[in-house]
């Protein structure tokens, strides 16, 4: 690679976060900048939140890149998620419409139409951009990578005759489905218990629960352990702009329920990786854990299946070529 300075300037606390953290620690002279989320509220600011002073290139998600642009510095744009469009106005509270529709809809604008290259982390993401901003540039897909080193199935599997554990991973919000973890609960086996992460939210939706139990707030570094202490991933998700814990899950030999949505059929093959409801629907959520969680051949099937599939098309070193190829491409 060239060598050059790219920065990448980042509000904490998200996988896109987490995605650019991967990039800086795997290409030479990729940094992050990061700064607090809270700093959105003066946008105008935020080039002191997050200094990119002597960047050859910016590499930035768009919903604030505006503020991060400069003549000097190409600025690539990733779109790791879209929230704009009006399917989403039915799972969004009022605040949230009103700031995606007004200030939100104009930055992503005013940072596209100064993008020298844009990108997304998945077919979906990227059809629906275009489709949705009306853009006439073309947007280039991207995958994101797990480290399929880190992220690999247990060696010592469970006792079969155990109970069933399911896992939400994720930030407890509408978006990601947390509203119907109580209700899918439920309806499950009495052997079965969801088990969550808290994230930046906690559990404003459940009330007191024995099928429910969180498991607090887990480092990414420790993500693996807590995959493997699981059999099965819930994601009740109404929009994924990839689902990197769909994939961490798959690369750890998962067997994944999931939202048949946005960008989530590109992961998991329904029937052979896991199976794929449609968005709220808490008896077929409900209906295919209990499947799952009768069978355990079934379950070891489709979780090796989703590791060769991780294994393929989801890895980190895959990701970092693309990534490095691109940039390499801009920079000569």
């Amino acid at each position: 690679m060239i060598h050059k300075t790219i920065i990448s300037p980042m509000a904490l606390g998200n996988g896109a976060y987490i995605v650019h953290k991967m990039l800086e620690e795997n290409l030479h002279g990729y940094r992050c900048t990061t700064y607090n989320p809270k700093w959105t509220m003066i946008p105008f600011l935020l080039k002191f939140a997050a200094p990119f002073g002597n960047a050859d290139i910016i590499h930035t998600p768009p919903d604030y890149a505006f503020f991060f642009n400069r003549k000097s510095a190409p600025l690539i744009l990733t779109f790791h998620n879209y929230v704009l469009d009006r399917w989403m106005k039915q799972h969004s509270s009022f605040l949230q419409k009103t700031h995606y529709s007004l200030d939100l809809r104009l930055w992503t604008l005013l940072g596209v139409k100064r993008a020298h290259t844009i990108t997304a982390v998945s077919n979906f993401t990227a059809e629906l951009v275009k489709k949705d901003l009306k853009l006439t540039k073309p947007v280039k897909v991207i995958y994101n990578g797990i480290d399929t080193e880190h992220f690999i199935p247990a060696s010592n599997k469970k006792d079969l005759n155990s109970d069933i554990r399911v896992l939400f991973s994720g930030n407890l919000t509408r978006r990601k489905g947390a509203q119907w973890l109580l209700p899918i609960a439920n309806k499950l086996n009495k052997n079965i218990r969801i088990y969550y992460t808290e994230g930046l939210r906690k559990g404003r939706f459940f009330s007191h629960n024995p099928m429910l139990k969180s498991v607090g707030s887990v480092p990414y570094n420790e993500m693996p352990d807590q995959y493997n202490k699981t059999d099965i991933l819930l994601m009740p998700t109404v929009r994924e702009g990839f689902g990197l814990s769909v994939a961490e899950a798959m690369s750890c030999g998962l067997p994944i329920v999931a939202s048949d949505c946005s960008a989530i059929p590109e992961l998991v093959d329904e029937g052979k990786g896991g199976f794929l409801c449609p968005v709220g629907d808490v008896d077929a959520f409900a209906e295919k854990i209990n499947i799952l969680a009768d069978s355990p051949e079934l379950r070891y099937e489709m979780g090796e299946y989703n590791r060769a599939k991780a294994e393929e098309k989801f890895t980190l070193n895959r990701m970092v070529k693309e990534y490095k190829d691109l940039f390499d491409t801009i920079l000569s």
